[in-house]
């Protein structure tokens, strides 16, 4: 009884492996990893040696199926992401978590991978955890990346219509509602090409509503001005769920700080990840030898 259970436990990892190869043309492993309670469904697609790795950090409710074509972009670069506890593969986290919390279970992540220096980006959700464990972790974040994220309630925000479709996880488990409102919500290419996002996996309700929790009453603006990373701000000019002027605000506060800005939404990272792959790769890259 036991040996069938484990193997129906395991089963839905070996169907995310092949998916994940199925999307992404490079190289890549899929390994399960315990951390603090919490067992970690982790991608690794293997780069150069002597290059300092890219930890990604995803958005809310996203599985990291999502970052396949963008890892693919990056060429040679060696890539890791993982789902957040609760979300695709990884298992829920026993206890209700906070960013710092997060950002702490990514560094004993690394560590039980044998990773040690990192450049880090975060996408949407996945920004204010990569800003978090860029403040907590100085050293150990040589690069910062921040896609189509914000600093947190200190925000400008959406329109209400925009934030109560993203209170949900409907827009990942129920592909005909994700298509019928991709353009209003992720605006850019999103407006024509509503089948942008795939349906990979579906999200928890309890691991969404942890995501969430996790943000609450969280900013960065306080300390933005203390981070000594060189940071890359991308953003889309056409992104209903963060307005371009937190981008810009970012770009501000960080002192060591460049704007990039995409003639899309805030999909830009999926719907132009050949474009966006190639900036993130030159701003990683330009200070090798």
């Amino acid at each position: 009884m036991n040996a069938a259970k484990r193997a129906m436990e395991h089963r839905p990892s070996e169907d995310a492996s092949t998916l994940v190869r199925e999307l992404s043309t490079r190289p890549m492993h899929i390994r399960q990893v315990d951390v603090l309670g919490t067992t970690l469904r982790v991608a690794i697609w293997p780069g150069q040696r002597g290059r300092t790795p890219l930890l990604m950090f995803n958005g809310i409710g996203a599985s990291l199926e999502l970052l396949a074509p963008f890892a693919d972009a990056l060429g040679d670069i060696e890539a890791i992401a993982f789902d957040v506890p609760g979300t695709g593969g990884s298992s829920l986290s026993p206890i209700p978590y906070r960013l710092w919390m997060l950002s702490m279970l990514a560094s004993r992540m690394l560590n039980a991978l044998g990773y040690h220096r990192v450049d880090v980006l975060g996408v949407s959700w996945g920004g204010a955890v990569a800003q978090q464990f860029a403040l907590q972790n100085p050293r150990r974040c040589r690069r910062l990346v921040l896609a189509a994220t914000s600093q947190g309630f200190l925000m400008r925000p959406p329109k209400l219509s925009v934030l109560a479709k993203f209170m949900t996880p409907r827009r990942f488990n129920d592909p005909v509602f994700r298509r019928a409102i991709a353009g209003d919500i992720y605006g850019g290419k999103a407006r024509v090409q509503r089948n942008l996002i795939r349906e990979f996996r579906k999200t928890s309700k309890r691991g969404y509503l942890m995501q969430q929790f996790a943000l609450l009453g969280w900013t960065s603006v306080p300390w933005l001005p203390l981070l000594r990373q060189p940071t890359l701000v991308l953003a889309g000019d056409d992104d209903p769920v963060i307005p371009l002027v937190n981008a810009e605000w970012m770009s501000k506060l960080i002192r060591n700080s460049r704007l990039h800005v995409f003639n899309d939404g805030h999909l830009f990272l999926i719907s132009d990840a050949v474009a966006a792959g190639r900036v993130v790769r030159d701003f990683l890259l330009e200070d090798a030898t």
